[in-house]
């Protein structure tokens, strides 16, 4: 269960952070790779020496370090993990965690990670019952912040109470029991999904540029879907005024261009979803200045050039064709003819249709009704009933579970 997983382990101060390393040989034994950020206090207990012996990796302790932030900066070090584990998870570590601080390595890393994470806290009795640690705890855990423990006995102060670090075969146990519990909850776990979303922006000059009317509702609400299934998610989003989801990473890019490149750069994958409404055209040459009228009447000579096929790219055999890549077909007229057509010209396995003449409101607006077009049957469409773009993006992601599981949805 744990082979192959990635940990980020953030050790901070306490007397029993000692009990880490053998945390660490544990779940080295079962296959985990782990990283670990060791802070300031934390290495008043445990070396650094010692856990990079330990892990086979590189202990990450200062924030600033140039050779960090070139070779593994705190953003990667945040979002490689599967899971993110803080142990011992300190009085004051919770706190800075709760307030949203971000002034070490660990804090950094915390706050940008977008990965579950699970702390174990360990402190002394009273600063446990505190009610500004109790305060602190509900904050984080109604943020979606796991814990292990504390355990109650004897502590390293002489007193007697709430507060010890779980046994490292408690911590171990709780790190299996989500591994365990995400998989069998999460049909798509271990699968990889790209979908790209909203609108492209193509510059006619700095200050104007060629759009359409994509909100980016609907793509963002199926990485959404995806994520929830267990899929391993990167959004590639075009400009949105939308909020990036959590769960998954999120590129931002403006042109088709960029999203190309976003695209590629995320390859390979299992699932592409693309549902972004990419600009087929761009100003071949975009003028350095803003274009300015004069006293001629004539309007500036505005050439075009095609922009890169994202689908058409993603739908050619290779080796990293993902198993399954969905396109949209967004049509004025003619919709299940024009779906079929693109659906073969495209080189995709499904195309949803959707109608966004005036008159069905769907374009940039909340909902959607959808003709799944399928490439092992292109005549046998199937019609959706019209809903929310949330109800959308839960249909086609139990297709797609259905579709790697070999069953009918």
């Amino acid at each position: 269960m744990l082979s192959g997983k990635n940990l980020l382990l953030i050790i901070s101060g306490g007397i029993a952070a000692y009990k880490v390393l053998e945390v660490i040989r544990r779940l080295r034994d079962r296959g985990m790779m782990i990283r670990a950020v060791l802070t300031e206090g934390g290495a008043q207990f445990v070396t650094p020496l010692s856990v990079a012996a330990l892990t086979e990796n590189r202990v990450y302790q200062d924030l600033f370090s140039l050779t960090d932030e070139a070779e593994m900066g705190h953003i990667r070090l945040s979002r490689e993990a599967d899971l993110v584990l803080v142990a011992p998870a300190s009085a004051d570590l919770i706190a800075r965690m709760a307030s949203g601080m971000a002034n070490d390595l660990a804090t950094t890393a915390l706050l940008a990670t977008n990965k579950p994470v699970l702390i174990a806290p360990a402190m002394n009795v009273e600063m446990w019952n505190h009610a500004a640690t109790r305060a602190n705890i509900a904050t984080l855990e109604s943020r979606g912040v796991m814990r292990i423990g504390p355990a109650s006995g004897d502590l390293a102060c002489g007193e007697f109470g709430s507060g010890r670090l779980s046994e490292p075969a408690d911590i171990i146990a709780a790190v299996t029991d989500f591994f365990t519990a995400r998989t069998a909850a999460k049909p798509l776990a271990g699968k990889r999904a790209i979908v790209t979303s909203g609108p492209t922006h193509e510059p006619i000059d700095p200050v104007r540029y060629i759009a359409n009317r994509s909100s980016g509702k609907q793509g963002h609400a199926i990485a959404v879907a995806l994520a929830a299934a267990g899929a391993e998610v990167t959004l590639i989003s075009g400009p949105v005024a939308l909020p990036d989801p959590s769960g998954m990473a999120v590129r931002h890019v403006e042109t088709a261009r960029e999203m190309m490149v976003a695209v590629q750069d995320s390859l390979p994958a299992d699932i592409a979803v693309c549902a972004a409404a990419v600009a087929d055209w761009r100003v071949a040459s975009s003028a350095g200045q803003k274009l300015k009228k004069d006293e001629s009447g004539q309007m500036p000579d505005l050439r075009f050039a095609e922009n890169p096929d994202i689908l058409a790219a993603l739908g050619a055999p290779g080796p990293n064709r993902p198993a399954l890549v969905i396109g949209f077909a967004a049509e004025t007229e003619n919709l299940l003819a024009h779906a079929r057509a693109k659906l073969v010209r495209k080189g995709c396995d499904w195309i949803l249709a959707n109608d966004v003449t005036a008159e069905s409101g769907t374009f940039g607006g909340d909902h959607n009704q959808i003709h799944l077009i399928r490439q092992d049957r292109p005549q046998d469409d199937d019609v959706w009933p019209r809903q929310d773009k949330k109800a959308v993006a839960d249909h086609l992601v139990a297709q797609i579970i259905a579709h790697f599981a070999g069953t009918k949805p």
